[in-house]
């Protein structure tokens, strides 16, 4: 088989992601006959608009966060929303989020929520924390746990780390230790490599990351799958080059 060479933005990895996770069976299914549940986040926000628009309805991805990481200049333009997104039985739940459905949830549900870190190796996700009580983390851990619903960390490969999730929490959360808290999550991390595969039955490798103008985080990847499948990367690739940031 052949190979080819990819670029990827942060916010190209962000649809593919969105993309990929909205075709899946399991997903699907959840979508139709159980419960959905997207908490804000930047990378969900193009999730919700894919699953949305499969039952028909809109969705404004501004403002779906709670927290961003952003530099001293960029200036909010719209409020954050108040609610996440829920969808039951192919129905949006207006006004509900994580918090309110939390308890009804059971093990043919699922939950996704962005992540800060993925250690690709074992697919885990960590999330960084600035709320004592852990946030979203603490009811989205009560109901993966408590009543095995599934977790999926939609995060892209630009927030890869070079250790176990867990080895940087006990850096990080120790008595002795300043700054935000870290959470490593017993969810399943889902990246740009997961969802190449999925779209297009191909493998793919990081080769090299980064860029200038507008493509700062931008990774390069190397996939190898049929001409056929490379043919359809290539395209998919080209339609997702000039994606803008998320705007905020």
């Amino acid at each position: 088989m052949r190979s080819i060479q990819i670029v990827l933005s942060p916010a190209a990895g962000k649809v593919l992601i969105a993309k990929a996770l909205a075709q899946k069976e399991d997903v699907r299914k959840a979508l139709n006959e159980h419960t959905v549940v997207l908490i804000r986040g930047t990378t969900n926000a193009y999730l919700a608009k894919e699953l949305l628009a499969l039952i028909g309805e809109d969705f404004d991805m501004r403002g779906f966060f709670r927290g961003v990481v952003k530099s001293p200049q960029a200036k909010l333009s719209v409020k954050p929303q108040e609610y996440d997104v829920v969808i039951r039985q192919g129905k949006l739940l207006q006004g509900e989020d994580i918090y309110s459905v939390k308890d009804s949830l059971g093990a043919e549900d699922m939950i996704f929520k962005g992540a800060n870190a993925v250690y690709l190796p074992t697919r885990k996700a960590g999330v960084l924390l600035g709320n004592p009580t852990t946030g979203t983390m603490a009811a989205v851990q009560e109901a993966h746990l408590g009543r095995r619903t599934t977790v999926i960390h939609p995060v892209g490969v630009e927030k890869r780390v070079e250790e176990p999730v867990e080895v940087l929490a006990d850096l990080i959360n120790g008595p002795e230790d300043s700054g935000l808290r870290f959470y490593p999550s017993s969810g399943k991390a889902y990246t740009e490599l997961d969802a190449l595969q999925d779209l297009f039955g191909v493998s793919a490798h990081i080769i090299s990351a980064g860029g200038v103008g507008g493509y700062e985080g931008c990774t390069y990847f190397q996939v190898r799958g049929s001409d056929e499948a490379l043919e359809e990367v290539k395209k998919c690739a080209a339609s997702l080059s000039s994606t803008p940031p998320y705007e905020l």
